[in-house]
This record gives structure tokens, sequence and C-alpha cells, in this order.
């Protein structure tokens, strides 16, 4: 009987859906970004921090999103196959689920943490830290203190998934907000007044993060639909492998983002040392922290796109469960065009306004070079954002129908196959301006093989929904 509240996903107006499940997983996912992005506004405008602490950042920033790879591959991967199961009426699987994840995700943030605790210098190294002394000084500092909030942080990421497959969307946006909002308020209370710099802000970030695990952890015993009970939380090798099988899309998004990061890092290190003006000591860490600085953006861009494409994964999972095929055609649709559409608007403003963005990063505290380098990078390296929208609604919808391969598949040719590879070519003919190039590239490219799945896709949702007509005829 538990399974029947949920009947409403095959019934209820898809518009009405959307907003009822993509808006609040689009302000978790924007508060989310903003734990980072936060943290560089409040560092770029302290000035014994600036461009230093803002490269510092742009260098562990990966490594979050490695603990944020494992964590939405539990939590969607969790979140998809709860709202199949519930879809097929399978409530203890679903059930079985949960517990499962649970356990997999508290046992991959501590062994997570571990390795960044012990191999801490190694790993900064490999991801560009090495610029100059004071990056690689504050980098080792920031990262040691968001290493231990690494455990809470993956709690609540991968729960936030699985809270909305329960049918609590807006609960899980307001545990997210919840953290962030604590965030934003010790920010400038560690780094301005308490003077604690990286370690401030690292903090702030950490205590958040504690306040989203522990509402995430509450909601845990309260579920409405799927909470599990004590056999659920027993490793069961078939219920792990398809969470796991229905998530490696989300973590294989990220991790190969990862990879991209890492490549790009590097050759911005490699190529800002060879360039007339990056080569000298006091300019070299700001390709860095530029480079991060757009990253940071766009990563706000794609929390908006990502969003509302995860927000549609109960309802896509539901109605593939239930074989409503045309109401996931009518969705896909939906989001396609919603996705272009915040794309256009994120073109505009970088392509038009890229003054005021690097504004608040605290270009006023830095040289002209700051300025001048960020405005070419904003607009060069984003110029294609609105096929990079369009490409993460294809990889996540495919997902949320089940279709792993092909969403895998398109996932790591875009971030492994041209993400890096065109990250590491493409210097070798333009310098600084290839690392900013490859971004743009790689998204068009991708577009290209994303329009034929999307086209693939229809055709068979069309051909189900004709033969469920033609059925009904019949009877």
């Amino acid at each position: 009987m538990e399974a029947e509240t949920n009947q409403f996903l095959g019934s209820e107006r898809i518009g009405t859906l959307m907003k009822q499940y993509a808006i609040p997983c689009i302000i978790s996912l924007l508060v989310g970004a903003l734990y980072n992005i936060v943290n560089q506004i409040f560092i770029a405008n302290a000035g014994y921090l600036g461009s230093y602490g803002n490269a510092a950042n742009t260098v562990v920033f990966p490594l979050t999103v490695i603990a944020l790879a494992v964590a939405v591959m539990i939590g969607d991967g969790c979140c998809a196959f709860v709202s199949l199961s519930l879809g097929k009426k399978k409530v203890n699987e679903a059930k079985k689920s949960v517990g499962n994840s649970i356990v997999l995700m508290i046992v991959s943030g501590l062994l997570l943490c571990a390795v960044y605790l012990i191999f801490s210098s190694p790993i900064i190294t490999m991801f560009g830290g090495t610029v100059n002394a004071e990056t690689f000084q504050y980098a080792k500092e920031y990262f040691f203190w968001i290493t231990l909030g690494i455990p809470f942080y993956m709690f609540g990421q991968a729960m936030n998934p699985i809270i909305r497959a329960d049918g609590s969307p807006k609960f899980a946006m307001v545990s997210t907000l919840l953290g962030a909002l604590i965030n934003i308020i010790l920010d400038p209370i560690f780094i301005f007044l308490c003077k604690w710099g990286m370690m401030g802000a690292a903090v702030a970030t950490v205590l958040g993060q504690i306040a989203t695990a522990i509402l995430a952890g509450w909601y845990l015993f309260r579920m409405k639909l799927v909470r599990p009970w004590k056999n659920d939380f027993y490793p069961d090798h078939y219920i792990c492998g398809k969470t796991l099988t229905l998530g490696v899309t989300s973590f294989l998004s990220q991790i190969s983002l990862v990879a991209a990061m890492a490549a790009i890092n590097n050759m911005v290190r490699k190529y800002g040392a060879l360039d007339a003006v990056f080569g000298q000591t006091q300019y070299a860490q700001i390709p860095m922290a530029v480079v991060g600085i757009v990253m940071k953006f766009f990563q706000i861009v794609i929390s908006i796109v990502v969003g509302m494409a995860a927000g549609c994964i109960p309802i896509a999972g539901y109605n593939m469960g239930a074989g409503l095929k045309h109401r996931v055609k009518s969705l896909f649709s939906r989001l396609l065009a919603a996705e272009a559409a915040v794309g256009a608007v994120a073109l505009f403003i970088v392509e038009v306004f890229p003054g005021q963005l690097i504004a608040i990063f605290g270009a006023a505290n830095e040289s002209g070079y700051y300025t001048e380098f960020a405005l070419k990078a904003f607009r060069i390296y984003l110029c294609m954002i609105v096929f990079a929208c369009i490409n993460k609604a294809c990889f996540i919808f495919l997902q949320a129908m089940g279709k792993a391969a092909a969403s895998t598949m398109l996932s790591m040719i875009r971030e492994i196959v041209f993400g890096v590879g065109f990250a590491l070519l493409l210097p070798l003919f333009w310098g600084l301006d290839g690392v900013l190039y490859s971004m743009p590239v790689s998204d068009l490219l991708t577009f290209a093989i994303a329009v034929v799945l999307i086209c693939k896709t229809y055709r068979e949702l069309s051909e189900t929904a004709e033969l469920r007509k033609r059925s009904l005829v019949m009877e």
C-alpha cells in the first residue's frame, strides 16, 4: 500500500510534476554549488589571500568533485532504482536499495577521507598545486580541513536524491539550503574577522555540510514510502550491483570531469609558465585562479541544468517502470527545451557581462592582466554553453530511462575522449588559448553525437506510444 501514494507520478500533468520535482532539485544543487563559489568570492576579496587563495581553491575543487562523484553514484543510482521499483510495485526491493545505499555511502566516505589525509601532498601536486609556493601552501591548508568534512558531505549529497525519490523534494532542498546558509554566514566571520584564511573558509563549509548531513539522517528514520528496516541494511549483491549500475553514469559524469579539470589545471600551469606575462612569478597564479572562477560560473549553470534533469528522474523512472512511455517522451521534450533556454541565458551573460562577473571575484585588488585574461576566458571557454546544457540533460535522462550504456558512453566521450584529449592537444598549437578552446570544441562535437541518441530515443518512445494506442483501440 505504501507505493500507492506515488501513483500520481503516472497520472499528474507532466508540467506540474516538473515544477514540483525539478524546482526543489535545482535549488538544492544550486545551493550546493554555492558552497565552493561563495568561498571563492570571500577568498578573492580578502586582501591577504587574493588570487593565491583563489588558485588554491581551484586546485582543491576537483578533489571535492571526486567525493561528489561517489556520492551521486550511490544516491542517483538508488533514486533511479527506487523509482523504477515503485513503478513496478516492488516496494521491498526499493527499501533494500535504500538500506544498502546508506552502508555504501558511509563506508566510501570514511575510506576517501583516509586516502586524502594520507596522500594530501602528492594529490595536490597532481592537480597543479605547484604553480608557486604560496598556492601550494594555501591549497594544502584548505584541503586538510575540507577533507575532515568529506564523510558528512558525501552522506548529505547521496541522501538528497534518495529523499526526492521518497516523495520529499522540498525537504531535500531545505536540508541543503540550511547548510549553505550556515556557510555563507560563517565565511565572512572566519575569513575577515577571525583572519583564519583558507582554514576559515574550509571550516565554514564543513560546518554547513555537517548540518545538512544531520537533517538527512533525521529524515532517514521518517521516510514515507521506502523507510528501510534492520534487514535492509545487510549487503545484497544484486541490489548493490543494480543500484550502482544505474548510478554509474552520474559517477562517470563527475569523475571524468575531474580528469578534464586535472588536465586543464596542469596545462594552465605548464603553458602559463611559457607565457610572456604569466611566466613571471608574481603573475603565475592568475591563469589558474581565473580558470577556476570560470568553472565555478559554469558549475552554477550546470547545477540548474542537472537539477532540472535529476528532478525528472523519479518521474521518468516511475513512468518507464509503469510502461507509460508516451509520458516519458513528453517529459523529455519539455526538458530539452528548458535546458536550451537556460543555456541561452547563460551565453548572453558571459558574452555581454564578463567584466561584471569577474568584478565579483576581487578584480579590483588584482593587476590588469587578471581582468584581461578573465574577459577572454569567459567569452571563449563558455561560448558553446547551450550545447553543454543539452548534453548534460541527455546524459541524465537516458540514465533515468534505464539506458545506462548509452548514457555512460556519451558522458565518457565528452569528458575523457574530448575533454581530456583536447585539453592536452590544443595547447600544443595555441598555448594557453588552446586550453580555453578545449571546452567549446568538446561540447560542439558531443552535441553532434547527442543529437543522434536523442533522435533514436524519440523513435523508440514514439513506436511504444503508437503500439499502446493500437492496443487501446483493439480493446
